[in-house]
This record gives structure tokens, sequence and C-alpha cells, in this order.
């Protein structure tokens, strides 16, 4: 167990960096901080926080703009490039982004932190690099920096990386060789996996994930092609949870989630229409994630009101609080058997083996997402969303869906949040290559 609960800080940029701490809410100190929003956040911080996140939403809405949307994407695309990892070759020259984020913190970003970490020694646990980087210069240590994508830019790094003391954890190896690149000794490199919450998981046994699993498996089987080629493996994994001849009551059931900007709501529109009939005939279900943007959550319900019958079939997942929203999220995802998303960090929930679809990814981080997830075999680029009553069905009989499934469970990493803790409280943690311990 921990000797001393830590600082735990995220950032609110989009629910990737939120979502990454909630695992550890239980052992944070004075519960989760936010920064630029907690109590000793001075006003001119908290508008340059609020900067930060009006250009975090604007990049997410560019490309919907008319007539310049693609340039703007294009500019603020260039802010956040991440370079190609090949030829591996050293980056740990300090960027234009670096220089401009220390530009930032000395005209007052991340004062709130510093001023909080001063106030009692703990460690700190950051899912975000602007408090990780203003704990480093204050020679505050331990510093611990969860990685919430499959890449990520140079500006995560301090400027002199062999001189920090920030100590990373990676959701995958891409993201691990990525932070060496950068000048991150590797003795400061865990290659974690990404948080997932305890909920999901039931414990290190993983009996909450088996009995999500070995049910969602049946629904995305229906001819049973899928477990031709792999029940054999499924029961070894799964064990007495899985049997393939014992049907499920449950429909296919398929979340639609936009990201904490509400880029992407229009989406919805198209399968509500593609699956009207299949949703009034009660043969599958929809849920539409609007998070805690009140605004998509009444676009959503506008748009069901629109089409006769199908509302019985159709859920709305919305909170007024990012906790709840969590919460509620999470409590969906136990009876969700696709992901249909954009590649952010719920590209790492295919651990828990939810196949996933893909929106056209928003920035760098989420085409290297995009790009780890086809290589793992996870998830699919989305078709052409006016017709995924056909395409999806044709696929889902093909077995498709329950492969992507299958594949997520056994190569994306589930034990992220024992791993963290394991660092945490002792400095290591058991690295495993069996799927079901790492």
């Amino acid at each position: 167990m921990f000797t001393t609960d830590p600082f735990v800080i995220t950032a609110d940029m989009g629910y990737g960096h939120q979502r990454a701490v909630r695992p550890f809410r239980a052992i944070a100190h004075g519960g989760i901080i936010a920064a630029g929003d907690n109590d000793l956040a001075t006003p001119s911080e908290r508008r340059l926080w609020r900067r930060y996140l009006r250009l975090y939403e604007g990049f997410s809405r560019a490309r919907s703009i008319p007539v310049v949307g693609k340039r703007l994407f294009a500019v603020l695309d260039r802010l956040l490039h991440i370079p190609s990892l090949y030829p591996m070759r050293n980056l740990s020259e300090r960027t234009f982004q670096v220089d401009m984020l220390h530009r930032e913190i000395s005209r007052g970003l991340g004062e709130g932190i510093r001023r909080q970490l001063r106030t009692e020694w703990r460690p700190v646990l950051t899912s975000f690099y602007v408090p990780a980087i203003v704990a480093d210069l204050d020679g505050h240590e331990p510093i611990y920096c969860i990685i919430c994508d499959a890449d990520l830019n140079r500006v995560w790094v301090a400027r002199d990386p062999f001189e920090s003391r920030i100590t990373y954890f990676a959701p995958c190896g891409k993201a691990a060789r990525r932070l060496q690149s950068y000048g991150v000794p590797q003795e400061r490199i865990f290659l974690t996996g990404f948080p997932l919450d305890e909920s999901l998981l039931g414990g290190r046994d993983l009996p909450v994930l088996k009995a999500d699993l070995a049910t969602r498996l049946r629904v995305l089987d229906p001819t049973g092609r899928f477990s031709v080629s792999h029940g054999p493996s499924v029961r070894h994994h799964l064990g007495d949870t899985f049997d393939c001849d014992v049907p499920t009551d449950r429909v296919l059931t398929i979340m639609y989630a936009v990201g904490g900007a509400g880029a992407l709501k229009e989406i919805a529109v198209s399968l509500l229409k593609t699956f009207a009939s299949r949703l009034r005939e009660r043969t599958m279900r929809l849920r539409l994630v609007a998070g805690t943007r009140p605004e998509v959550r009444d676009y959503f319900v506008r748009e069901i009101q629109r089409l006769d019958g199908i509302g019985e079939s159709v859920d709305v997942i919305y909170a007024d609080s990012v906790a709840e929203y969590f919460d509620a999220f999470d409590s969906a995802i136990h009876t969700t058997d696709v992901l249909w998303t954009k590649p952010s960090e719920l590209s790492f929930y295919s651990g828990l083996g939810l196949p996933i679809i893909m929106t056209p990814p928003i920035g760098s981080q989420e085409k290297f997402n995009r790009k780890w997830l086809l290589e793992i075999g996870a998830g699919m680029r989305q078709e052409k969303p006016d017709h995924a009553g056909e395409w999806l069905f044709e696929m889902l009989d093909n077995g498709k869906f329950a492969d992507m499934a299958w594949m997520g469970f056994l190569r994306a990493r589930k034990m992220g949040t024992y791993n963290i803790r394991d660092v945490m409280s002792h400095g290591t943690f058991e690295r495993s290559d069996h799927p079901l311990h790492r």
C-alpha cells in the first residue's frame, strides 16, 4: 500500500487526462486536483488555462468550420505534430512547443500547482505534462506522469530530459520508445499500460472483465464462425465463463461516443437513420454518449424524437459532472459490444475486449492511436456511417468484430492501474507477456 497518498493532478483538456487519473481517486490526497481550477490558482492563471481549453476545443471542431476549417485545422495541427518514430534517432533537442510552454510557465501557468506542492511533501501523479514540468522545475520529487496516447509530442518531456526527475508510465511500447527518443532515461520509463478503472476489471484476476467479454463474444459471433477458429483459445483464457453453445438474451449494443469538445456529433444522426428499422424491432440497441455537454445531449434527444418508434432502443448517456459521466459510461461498457468513437484514450479500452470503430482522427496523437489499434487488430476505420446498417452486420456475421474483440483482449495491456500502483509503492512491477497479467 502507499505510505503517503499522492497529489493526483489532471487537466480539463478533453476527457482523456481526467479518465487516466480516475482509477486513483480513492488514494488522491484531498481528491483529484484540476490544474488551473484549484483553490490556489490565481485569476490570471485561470485565464491562461481557459485559453488553453479554448484552443483545444477550437482544434477539435476546426475542420467543421465552413470554408476556413481545413486550413485552420492544419495550422493548429502543426503545433501538436508528432514526427515519425522511424528512423530511430535522437529527438531530445528542445522544440518550439517546449520553449512556448516555458514562456507560459514564466507567465504563471501552473502557479496554483506549484503553491499546492509547497504546502506539504507528497508524491505527484499527473496525467498532463504541465503539472509534471512545473513540479520538476520546482525541484519536487517523485513525479509520475501518465501518458494518455500511443504516441506523444516532445512537449511532454522536460527541456533537459537527462536532468529531469519525472518518471513516465507508458500505455504501449510505441509510447515508451518515443520517450527514449526524447532523451528520457530508460530507468524512468515504465511500460505499464493505460490505467483502466477497477470497476471494469474486478481485481487483478480480472473476473468482471472475463465475464463481460464472455457474453460479448457470444453476441459478436451470431453465426459461430469465430468460435470455430478461436473457441479453444477463448476457453483457455476465460475458463468456465465462456461457452459458445450457451445463447445470450442480449441484443447487439453499439455505443457511439463523441469527444470532450463535442466534435463529430452529426455521425449519430446517420446511425439513428441506418439502424432505425432494427431499433424499432428491438433487435439491437444504440447508446449515444454526450458526456457532460448539454447541447450535445439536446441534439441527440431531438434527433431521436424525429424518428418514430426507436426511443425504447436508444440511450443517451449524459451527466452534469465528469465524475458522474465516467460512472455512467463505465457502467454502460459492461453491456456494450462495439464502441464507435474517435481514436482517443478510449483506444485503450480495446484491452477490455471491446472492438472499436474509429471516426477520423483529430490531431497527430489520434493518428498514432489509430495506427496502434490497426496494428494490434483491435479496431477499424469507419466505413460510410449512412450505410452502417449494411456493412456492419455483414462484418458481424463474418465474425470480424469478435476477432477484433479477442485481439484487443490479447494484445492491449489491461493491468495499468495495478502496475502504476506497484511502481509508486515498490519502485517496480511484475512484468509479464501473458495476456492476463499485463
